[in-house]
This record gives C-alpha cells, sequence and structure tokens, in this order.
C-alpha cells in the first residue's frame, strides 16, 4: 500500500475500534451506529482510498470543494452526506450530487431544496438541524433551528415534493447550557429524536458526534456519527 493508504487504514482501524468499544459499553450492536467520514479539504484522491478500505459514507460542508470531489468520485458506492450551512443559491448544485442533506434549519430552504428535487427527479433524504444553543425562536451559532421549530420544520419537509424527512442532526454547541456537556447534548437530541418519531415514525435518523465526542453520541443513542480529523489528520487552516 502507498504511505497515505496505510496512514489513512491505520486511522480508520482506530475509529473502528473506539465505535465498537463505544456500542460495546452502551449495550449497543456495532451496526447500529454508521460511520460518516468527513472529507472536507481533503482531496478526492482520499476519497478514492477511503472507498477502497471500505467507507461508503462520506461527507461534506462546502459545495465549491464538494460538487468537483463528488463529480470525480460519481463512480464509487459512495452515499454524500451535506453537513455545512447551506444557502438557497447553491442548493442547484449540493441537490445534483449529496443523498442526503443534514443541514435543513429554515422553511426557505426546504422550499429550494425540494424545487430541485422535482426538476432532477431525485429524492433528497433530509435532517433537521438543531441548535441546542438557540432561544427560543433563534437559530444557533452554526446554524440550526431551535427546539421549539422542530415541529413546524418536519412537517414542511415531510409535505414537500420530493424530500424524504429522515431524522435529527446536532453539533455539540459551544455556547449555552450545554457548552462543555457533550453527553448531556446529544442526550437531550434524543429526547426531541423520540418525540419527532411520534409524528414521523420513519425519521429514524440521529447524527451527531464527531472525532473529539463520538463516544458520547453513541452513549446517548446515535445512529450516525460525523468522524474527519480522526481519520484524515489534522486539517490545514482555511484561509
Amino acid at each position: 500500500m502507498t504511505d497515505r493508504k496505510d496512514e489513512l487504514a491505520t486511522n480508520l482501524a482506530k475509529v473502528e475500534r473506539r465505535i465498537a468499544d463505544a456500542c460495546a459499553a452502551a449495550g449497543r450492536a456495532r451496526e447500529e451506529v454508521t460511520l460518516i467520514v468527513v472529507t472536507k479539504t481533503y482531496p478526492a484522491s482520499d476519497v478514492r482510498i477511503l472507498a477502497e478500505l471500505g467507507v461508503r459514507h462520506v461527507a461534506e460542508n462546502r459545495d465549491q470543494d464538494a460538487a468537483p470531489k463528488a463529480a470525480a468520485c460519481s463512480d464509487l458506492p459512495l452515499t454524500w452526506h451535506f453537513v455545512g450551512q447551506l444557502q438557497t443559491n447553491k442548493v442547484r448544485s449540493v441537490a445534483g450530487y449529496a443523498d442526503f442533506v443534514q443541514s435543513v434549519d429554515r422553511s426557505k430552504l426546504v422550499t429550494a431544496l425540494s424545487r430541485e428535487a422535482v426538476r432532477t427527479g431525485r429524492e433528497l433524504g433530509c435532517l433537521l438541524q438543531v441548535a441546542l444553543d438557540a432561544g427560543e425562536s433563534a437559530r444557533g451559532e452554526r446554524g440550526g433551528v431551535a427546539p421549539d421549530g422542530i415541529g413546524e420544520l418536519a412537517g414542511l419537509v415531510a409535505g414537500a415534493p420530493g424530500l424524504r424527512l429522515d431524522g435529527l442532526m446536532t453539533v455539540a454547541p459551544l455556547t449555552g447550557e450545554y457548552a462543555g456537556r457533550e453527553r448531556a447534548a446529544f442526550e437531550r437530541l434524543m429526547v426531541l429524536s423520540t418525540d419527532l418519531r411520534r409524528s414521523h415514525r420513519t425519521a429514524t435518523m440521529v447524527s451527531a458526534g464527531m472525532s473529539a465526542d463520538l463516544e458520547q453520541a453513541v452513549a446517548a443513542g446515535a445512529t450516525h456519527v460525523r468522524v474527519g480529523s480522526a481519520v484524515l489528520g489534522v486539517r490545514p487552516r482555511l484561509g
């Protein structure tokens, strides 16, 4: 193997062991948790290596990087997740390659995604990004809908042509009552997921946890973890 493939294989094995150990500690089967590798800032060549190593879910957060990378890897058996804050002027591009948009947080975005899904004849899986640092009606620092807004937004997604309501996503907050309390934040998301599934039974995905806190997310019940630097290495600073 090449040096880079050796490096990624070693890192991926370590992350897989962490997930397996976290599942065992929580009394969960390893199959209950899907690893999504966040490939932002890394080249398509790394995505190809990851696919060779068995990775099937990858994520990006900037369309200008993701679109050419997805095109270059379109022959691979990959599921693409868009996890960044999404502006409506980027929806047409993102809807062309993303299988899931995990950052749905406002009605205007739902309308735009639905229009493009219908236009392209695709069905887009949607997760509502929940801002646990938001007030009663505000958005979070890194996007997201406040917990009180989940029900209304979920109804919009569920009723929108071309869209499929699949669940909830969050990022551990840096401010507010959950700052520094990742496990509590993820447990709160699970409560919100349970509430959502009372009216939308198929919205079963719970995307939470990253390189530093995946164990807490697994312990809380997350179905998907989004891991970047622990697999690919520390990212260079973006200019």
